[in-house]
């Protein structure tokens, strides 16, 4: 036998096997790394330097440090359109909470059609809000449907979407319809995958329906509209395109949303430094209104 048959095996070094596992992770994890810091972090970046800045056409800019800012705190448009859009989510997104839960509560037991009323309600959230927004212009115009019917209940014919108290109603109710399916689909599969057994010991033991989803039911829903209640927050304050397709901001600026102002003051006034001021604040409050949302239902549990 040869020598080289008695020599033993050397081990790999543990350090070793570890830098290799962590090399290879890194491989995989570096191109999302790359494409979130390209389509994230750099333009986040930028907008906070264009918000301390006076942007000219030729791209040239002017560091002006926080006068964007001050400008936006003293702008009664600003502040408008902030009202407009806190109205618009404090409405929004409670009634897309109760429309959710109760339609999933709704289709959540087994029956005739139950698939078909599933497919049905969650068919608007994968339709364009923009081409609904389109449909529902004619929809709610003078000539269109709802005014129709509307003069005959006794009303004015005129174009709901040029009523001061009218517009914003009917972009609410828009909206709701265009993102209750989302919600309603992770509700629904957060009740389908709840113990049945709680449920039936308690109706055994007299607990009413009101009784079962307030106390088993609903705090077990917590995480999923914990999560529900940060995107539709955030989808609520960022709103742009169904306002834009339908109102415009309109009429007397009863509908303009700070995302439409942000569009008019970036794109039609060409005031990028402004209008960047306006994101970053933007950004800034949904970031807060995320931390108190998670606090809120956190000390609840």
């Amino acid at each position: 036998m040869s020598a080289a048959a008695h020599t033993p095996t050397r081990a790999p070094r543990p350090g070793a096997h570890r830098r290799r596992e962590a090399l290879a992770g890194i491989i995989f994890v570096l191109p999302a790394a790359l494409l979130f810091l390209t389509w994230r972090v750099l333009p986040t970046l930028g907008g906070i330097a264009i918000s301390l800045g006076d942007v000219k056409l030729s791209g040239a800019i002017e560091f002006v440090g926080f006068k964007n800012f001050e400008r936006m705190v003293t702008s009664g448009t600003f502040w408008q359109s902030f009202l407009v859009t806190v109205l618009f989510t404090v409405i929004v997104v409670p009634l897309l909470m109760a429309v959710s839960i109760s339609l999933a509560l709704l289709v959540r037991r087994s029956g005739p059609f139950i698939k078909f009323f599933r497919g049905a309600f969650f068919i608007p959230s994968i339709t364009s809000l923009v081409l609904a927004g389109a449909v529902f212009v004619w929809v709610f115009n003078a000539d269109g449907i709802v005014p129709s019917l509307w003069q005959l209940l006794g009303g004015d014919g005129r174009s709901w979407l040029a009523k001061p108290g009218f517009a914003l109603v009917t972009v609410i109710l828009i909206a709701v319809w265009g993102r209750f399916g989302f919600d309603l689909l992770i509700v629904l599969a957060r009740l389908q995958d709840l113990p049945r057994e709680i449920d039936e010991a308690a109706m055994v033991d007299g607990a009413n329906g009101w009784q079962r989803f307030w106390f088993i039911t609903f705090p077990q829903l917590r995480p999923v509209l914990l999560f529900l209640l940060v995107i539709e927050t955030t989808f609520s304050f960022q709103v742009f395109d169904v306002v834009y397709v339908m109102t415009g901001g309109g009429p007397s600026g009863t509908t303009k949303v700070l995302g439409l102002l942000l569009y008019d003051e970036a794109f039609r006034l060409f005031h990028f430094g402004y209008a960047a001021a306006i994101g970053v604040s933007m950004a800034i409050l949904l970031i807060i209104l995320g931390l108190i949302q998670r606090a809120v239902l956190d000390k609840g549990d």
